[in-house]
Parts: structure tokens; sequence; C-alpha cells
């Protein structure tokens, strides 16, 4: 495909200390063990370049969003809805929700979700590299598509008991020995890459893996964790070479059965994820083509409410000062998503397509089922996905979770009804591939 550039970017966006963490409700950054970055590429051809990044972030959900989205796409000289943003949601990281803030700042709250002036100097920095990077694209002719499997990293979060009922949450670490006993249940075992090389020399990586990616956190460190670490090898690996990392699905995934949270078994988790990388970009180079097509597509996805919140409840357990920061945090947030509901603004899903394979990017916490059911629609293909994109509706669960129970549901801020019109809408984004 003639005229094709590959534009790169990597930024540092590591916290200050005494930045909050995970919303505010767990210690603050107090030193950093490894950094955060901000990474991703700018593809140009002959249409609007399309962004693909990811932050080492908790979450950026609503006006933050459309904030930092907006302001990559004014960088990269294309449209917002030609930018997909995604956090790979580690837990000693950020997780912002503007309108939150508003309502914590009017009720005297003592904390905030994130510190509003560093994310304003962070718009910025990302916005003077994304220029810079799309003013420097490589011209890039070749993609190779591969697939690794990592094994004794992800499972099933939640186990349902013989009573339909939720019987064990494994969280990311998980120390009950019956909890961890229990079958690794539904996953998605498969690391996805897609590389982008230009006669031969690779120059970007995109790595697309489904499991909640932390092994322990709450101790104010900051670290981009196992799934960070792993990359971080694959640069040390092939110097010079960009490898960004997207979460896919995970809603309900963690590495909770193969993690107990001490610390000597996040080395662990890092090698088995550094080899799932290497696999995948193994069989990536081995099957690397002339790149033939590139596409983007998007569509516009409205959730409706859960059904369970009410805006002046939600208000006034933020308003109550003697609630838990955890409490006024996590209702302040549940605010901003009903407020944002009432504005224009949809939900984007995306599509990127590459010779014979896509990449589907989804917002929020959506659970790996939609993920296999994307993949089942398209049988023998290539389909990668990356979750954890608009950050509003936190987690996105099926229909038969409400009734289970379990902390997902409880949290999760779309409609109990809207398993069916989600996946439609996933199945309307893959349908009419040119």
């Amino acid at each position: 495909m003639p005229g094709l550039h590959l534009g790169r970017f990597d930024i540092d966006a590591t916290v200050p200390m005494g930045h909050p963490l995970c919303g505010g409700w767990i210690k603050p950054a107090t030193l950093v063990d490894d950094p955060l970055k901000l990474r991703g590429v700018i593809i140009q051809g002959n249409d609007a370049p399309i962004v693909l990044a990811a932050i080492d972030w908790t979450g950026i959900c609503n006006n933050a969003y459309f904030q930092i989205r907006d302001a990559i796409a004014s960088a990269a000289h294309t449209t917002p809805d030609r930018v997909s943003l995604h956090s790979v949601h580690q837990h000693n990281a950020p997780f912002c929700e503007p309108y939150a803030n508003t309502l914590l700042k009017k009720y005297n709250a003592s904390g905030q979700t994130y510190d509003e002036v560093y994310f304003a100097n962070l718009i910025k920095r990302t916005s003077e590299a994304v220029r810079a990077a799309s003013n420097d694209g490589r011209p890039v002719d070749q993609v190779g598509l591969g697939q690794g499997r990592v094994s004794q990293v992800a499972s099933a979060r939640r186990v349902v008991g013989p009573d339909g009922k939720i019987l064990y949450s494994r969280t990311s670490s998980t120390t009950d020995p019956k909890a961890r006993a229990a079958a690794e249940g539904v996953i998605d075992p498969q690391l996805k890459s897609v590389t982008f090389a230009s006669g031969g020399k690779t120059l970007a990586r995109l790595y697309f893996y489904a499991t909640h990616p932390m092994s322990y956190y709450g101790d104010g460190r900051v670290s981009s964790d196992f799934v960070g670490l792993a990359r971080a090898q694959r640069d040390k690996d092939e110097p010079g070479v960009l490898h960004v990392y997207f979460t896919g699905c995970a809603g309900n995934v963690t590495a909770g059965k193969y993690n107990d949270g001490s610390h000597e078994n996040r080395p662990v988790l890092v090698g088995r994820m550094h080899q799932g990388m290497v696999e995948a970009d193994k069989a990536g180079d081995s099957s690397l083509e002339t790149i033939q097509s590139i596409g983007w597509k998007t569509l516009a996805h409205r959730f409706q409410a859960n059904e369970d919140f009410d805006y002046d409840k939600l208000e006034a357990t933020v308003a109550d000062s003697k609630n838990t920061t955890t409490m006024r945090h996590r209702n302040a947030m549940f605010c901003g998503w009903l407020k944002r509901l009432q504005s224009p603004s949809p939900i984007l899903l995306g599509r990127l397509d590459i010779n014979k394979g896509s990449v589907i990017t989804l917002p929020a916490e959506t659970f790996v089922e939609y993920q296999l059911g994307a993949q089942e629609l398209r049988p023998g293909g290539f389909v990668a996905c990356a979750a954890y994109g608009d950050g509003g509706p936190w987690y996105i669960p099926l229909a038969r979770s409400f009734g289970e129970g379990g902390y997902e549901p409880g949290v999760s801020l779309v409609s109990k009804q809207s398993e069916p019109r989600y996946r439609k809408a996933i199945a309307d984004l893959l349908a009419n591939r040119g």
C-alpha cells in the first residue's frame, strides 16, 4: 500500500508523589517502582490518520476521556472518531472522572479522583509528542498478525456455585485455597500481536490480552505491574521497536487462581506474559505480508443507566462526610456517568482492518464473553480486542451476571438489559467487511 507511514509516540505518564491512585480510595503515590507509559501509533495513509494508544492508568472517564482524545486528534491532524485511547487498568495508577471531582469539591471532601493540573500538563505533553510523531512518520509496508498462548495467568474472576450464585470472587490476588483450586473458567488464553514493519525491519508491535493486570496494589507503589514489566522486557529484547500493550475484555478475568499477591509472584507472571508475547511475535514475523489495505470504522452506541441507581441518592452519599472515602468517590463517579447520559455524547466502538485481520476497540470493563463472541463471528479469522477505552460505564457484564450477584454487577453503571443490544452493536461493527 504505497504512501503508508507510521508515527510512534512514547510518553511518561508517571504521576507525582501524593497523586491519588485508583480514583482516590487507595493509598496515594508514595514511590515509583517502575514508570507508567502512554504509548501509541499513528497510521497515516490516503485517509485521515488513525491513532491507537494505551496508557498505564486505571481508567479515563467521560469528559476527561474526551479532553485527551480530542487533543490527540488535533495533534495528529485527524478527527476524534479516528482516535482510540485505552487504559491498561493497573490500579496503582490514576482513575479520572471530572464531574466526580466537581462533586467532591462541592461537598468539601478531602481528596479528588485525580489531579486536574497534572492531567492538563499530561495532555499538553501528549499533544507535543503526538505532533512530533505525526511529522516523523516512518514508511511502513508490512504487517504480521500472530498469537501466542499465555499459560497460568488469566482465570475467571467469578466462580458460580451450584445455586447459580457467586461462590467465590477471585480478585487479582487470591489467598483462599478453595477459590484458587476452582476451575480456571472462561477466559481467552491467546495473546494477539500486530507487528508493523518496513522492509522486514520491525517498527512497532501491539499486544492484546484479556486479564486484570495487577499482581498486588494499594501500597502506594506506582507500577505498570506484570503486563507493563513484560512489555519493558520486550523493549530490552528489541531496542528501537515500540511495544504497546492493550488490555482486552477483562472485566471478569483476573490472575487470582495463579496469584496469591506475594511480591515474589510478580516476576513469575511477568515471565509468563513475556513468553506469550515472544510466541505471538514469532508467529507474526513468520506471516509478515505486504499491507494491501487499511480501514477504520466506528459505531456509536448508547447504554442505558443501571436501573438501581438514582442520581439524588448517589449525590447524597457523596455529600455525607460520615461515609467512607471509597463510598464518596465511587458514588461521585457514578453521578458523572448519569450526567453523561444526559449529553449527546455516545460511546464509540471502533474497528481497525489491516489486510484480513481486525482490531476492535471497546469501552470500559467489558466481560470476556463479548470478546469471545466477537471472535466467533469471524471463525478462523484474526480478531484482536482492546477494551478499557472510554471508562464511563465501569463494568459491562452479561445479563445473567446481575442475578448471580457479586461485586461487578453491583457497580456496573449500565442497564441489566444491555447485553443483547451490546452484542448486536459488536456484530454490526464487525459486519460488512470491505
